[in-house]
């Protein structure tokens, strides 16, 4: 039986741990750095929109469907929602941040909905109007499919894992990252539709890699589990829409008419 110092049940807890381990304790927390990864991405997509919102939406030569309004209004909801959840946790304002995320997780999951609602109806909007070139217009569907599949994905597991903080706040980053795949193309710089697009999300993706492998000397099992489906699904989107295989221009025809 080992015997303790007089007075080692007096010595906090953390004395005990390794100074290593101490050391860590001290550093920027987690919650620091995706409350700022949430404002970097509100800057994205906020920057990128800004170049195209009032030629293709509030001064359109052709007024577009009102699906379109809906979908930007419920897109600029989730933003709004993702700032003010790390901005919670940030400041301890844990309760808070629990009730909101119901209604956070409703709108993401609404607005999987809305975004493939939307994709096909702008599809064949652009078809009728003769505003893309048909097999360009039922190609380019795979880019905003390919988005909404993955974020309904990591949404649902960051749903799963909420009692899990580690786990949940790392797929919320990622399912948030998704999201800015169509602010990138809209950059002054981008010559190129998709691939530049998938670049700029993949290089969010880095950031949080990073800040993992920094702060923690290791990257979360998240990322591991995640990412890999998530660049097969970028490859394959990119593919088909470079491509244009008969058989997915037939999906596409089926899909938008």
């Amino acid at each position: 039986m080992s015997i303790e110092p007089v007075g080692a049940e007096l010595e906090p807890a953390q004395a005990r741990e390794p100074r290593r381990q101490r050391k860590k304790t001290f550093t920027w927390r987690d919650d620091g750095f995706f409350f700022c990864a949430a404002w970097i991405i509100a800057a994205v997509v906020a920057y990128g929109f800004a170049q195209t919102v009032s030629q293709r939406l509030l001064h359109a030569a052709i007024p577009r469907p009102r699906i379109l309004w809906v979908h930007a209004a419920v897109f600029f909801g989730w933003i709004c929602v993702f700032i003010v959840q790390t901005t919670l946790v940030r400041f301890r304002r844990l309760r808070w941040h629990r009730t909101l995320g119901v209604a956070g997780l409703l709108l993401g999951a609404g607005m999987v909905l809305i975004g493939v609602t939307t994709t096909l109806v702008m599809g064949h909007f652009d078809l009728v109007h003769a505003l893309r070139a048909p097999d360009a217009a039922r190609a380019g569907l795979a880019i905003p499919l390919n988005d909404m599949i993955f974020f309904a994905s990591t949404l649902a597991a960051a749903a799963w894992w909420r009692k899990r903080p580690e786990a949940h706040r790392r797929l919320m980053f990622i399912a948030s990252c998704l999201l800015t795949a169509a602010a990138f193309p809209r950059f002054p710089i981008s010559t190129i539709r998709a691939l530049p697009g998938y670049a700029g999300v993949d290089l969010l993706l880095l950031v949080g890699i990073a800040y993992d492998l920094a702060r923690h000397g290791r990257i979360h099992g998240v990322y591991a589990l995640a990412l890999p489906p998530i660049l097969a699904g970028q490859f394959v989107a990119v593919w088909l829409v470079s491509t244009r295989p008969p058989g997915w221009l037939a999906f596409g025809q089926r899909l938008i008419g």
